[in-house]
């Protein structure tokens, strides 16, 4: 059996094949405008202003890339470390084990129940998280937060008897799944409909259609692995790899005994963080929390206040381990309103991590030194993941520097000219779709796409929401398999997955979701649905 290349060798080649890419392809640029898209400022191309200019062949910048590409994905590779090093604070209290079999606990006595026993409790488990995250991806558009998630999911996923894809599959692939198929993602729809001059949030009603078809596919999917996996857990592809998962939840011996006990540092903790989250929730009694076209108050941050004090006070009963969980479960709390209701984003959640695994330390008597240490050890245990974002970004950066990107795009717009509606569809979906591999970010391409393409479908008499849908699609599903995104290379690092073996196992469901994407669009072009 052939040898896989490491995930930093694939990556490389593919810089080597960007920087031949700026030799054979003409240079050529649009000439870019700002335009206020729903009250941001975002520079668009304009239309009609392509010409020619100077190829900028890339050689020795092949090297330059790496240093450019870490600076360009700066914010997603810090994140990756400190959430790394958080993440191993809190591990050493082997709290996530615990939460963990309690449970496992906790469904087996489920089990005792006829009609669950029959439906599987394992799959009604992983259906809720699956529907759960995906509509978190099509609701607000969760993706880098997913990367954080790995260190739950992931032993969860095989503890009860899966392996690292499931747990990758029911939380970040679900999150995608429900990227592609959103209603309310202000970072495309919300985008590209501004861009295109619809109401926001326009012809929701097919999009939901479109999100329950995708999130209900990919639910077969996932489930059917899983199970494929449980009968036979040789069969997975990362069944060896997933050795150190197993060792690293065992550690300190499969059958050791938690030593259950709550230290005095632990009730200080809880006192503290009680205080913090009362005087945030004096300073702000209201939260207004945005979900696409829907905005409400609330008094958010006094409820979290009241219900940490209260959940503290029992986990601190049992023993630290259930205090730190009850602290993880806040964590993730705390992000979800702080992502909807005040626009934070990696530097803060980065932060709200970094507090977490501080706090975690200290509820268990850990000493300064020893924190430093144990954040240092999970920082070099996450390094080479974010070494390969940093890698991997350089790609972009050629092309870019190449000036070969709005080439591509000019080409593309051409062969649009005279091959009829469907046709056109096509290609706007199939360019956008091969686009993404290159440039993950929706907002970016929505920028260098959507003034030219929801232009050229009135020429066409395509509806403009249709061409916003053909950008939705393609910009969703191969964020799962570019190896430019630094969200999917920081999920598979952080679950321990080689790229190459990631893609060897998605990319058949990846060409399954593209032909759907196609068969949810072919309607468009037929009825009249609201909004299209």
């Amino acid at each position: 059996m052939k040898k896989i290349p490491d995930t930093f060798t694939l990556v490389f080649f593919l810089l080597v094949g960007a920087a031949a890419l700026t030799w054979v392809v003409p240079g050529g640029e649009y000439l870019r405008e700002t335009q206020e898209v729903n009250g941001v400022p975002r520079t668009i191309v304009a239309s009609d202003s392509y010409h020619p200019v100077a190829g900028q062949p890339q050689t020795w910048q092949i090297l330059s890339a790496f240093f450019q590409g870490f600076v360009d994905k700066a914010d997603i590779i810090i994140f990756i470390l400190i959430v790394g090093g958080a993440f191993w604070m809190l591990n050493q209290s082997r709290a996530i084990v615990v939460g963990i079999a309690a449970f496992l606990r906790g469904t087996q006595r489920l089990g005792r129940y006829r009609l669950l026993r029959a439906v599987g409790v394992n799959n009604i488990i992983l259906s809720l998280i699956v529907v759960l995250f995906s509509l978190f991806g099509a609701v607000f558009g969760m993706s880098e937060e997913t990367i954080a998630c790995m260190v739950i999911f992931v032993p969860l996923a095989i503890s009860m008897g899966y392996d690292s894809i499931t747990g990758v599959g029911i939380c970040y692939m679900a999150a995608h799944v429900g990227f592609a198929g959103a209603m309310t993602n202000p970072f495309t729809i919300g985008i590209a409909q501004g861009l295109a001059g619809l109401p926001l949030f326009s012809g929701l009603e097919y999009r939901l259609v479109c999100w329950v078809a995708l999130t209900l596919v990919f639910l077969i999917i996932i489930l059917r692995y899983a199970n494929c996996v449980k009968k036979s857990p040789q069969r997975s592809p990362v069944y060896k790899i997933d050795e150190y998962w197993r060792v690293r939840m065992n550690a300190g011996g499969e059958d050791a005994p938690t030593d259950y006990h709550t230290p005095r540092a632990a009730w200080i903790t809880g006192v503290v963080l009680t205080g913090i989250m009362t005087v945030a929730a004096v300073h702000s009694p209201t939260t207004t929390i945005t979900v696409g076209a829907l905005r409400f108050s609330a008094p958010i941050l006094p409820a979290l206040a009241g219900l940490f004090g209260l959940t503290a006070f029992v986990a601190l009963r049992k023993s630290v381990h259930f205090f730190i969980l009850n602290l993880l479960g806040f964590t993730v709390l705390y992000l979800i309103v702080g992502v909807l209701g005040y626009g934070w984003y990696i530097m803060e959640i980065a932060a709200l991590f970094m507090a977490m695994g501080l706090f975690a330390c200290t509820a268990n008597g850990v000493k300064a030194g020893a924190i430093t240490r144990l954040f240092l050890e999970g920082v070099r245990d996450i390094l080479n993941p974010a070494l390969v974002v940093g890698l991997a970004s350089g790609i972009i950066v050629l092309l870019q520097d190449g000036k070969v990107i709005d080439t591509i795009l000019y080409g593309v717009s051409q062969t649009m000219t005279g091959v009829g509606e469907t046709a056109s569809v096509a290609v706007m979906y199939v360019f956008q779709t091969a686009l993404n591999v290159v440039m993950p970010s929706g907002s970016a391409k929505a920028a260098l796409t959507m003034p030219l393409l929801s232009s050229f479908s009135d020429l066409i008499h395509v509806s403009r929401q249709t061409t916003v849908l053909a950008f939705q699609f393609g910009d969703g599903f191969t964020n799962m398999i570019t190896p430019v995104s630094g969200v999917l290379l920081g999920c598979l690092g952080m679950a321990r997955i080689p790229y190459a073996v990631w893609l060897r196992w998605v990319f058949k469901y990846i060409l399954l979701f593209v032909a759907l994407g196609f068969v949810l669009l072919l309607p468009t072009l037929v009825w009249s649905f609201n909004g299209f």
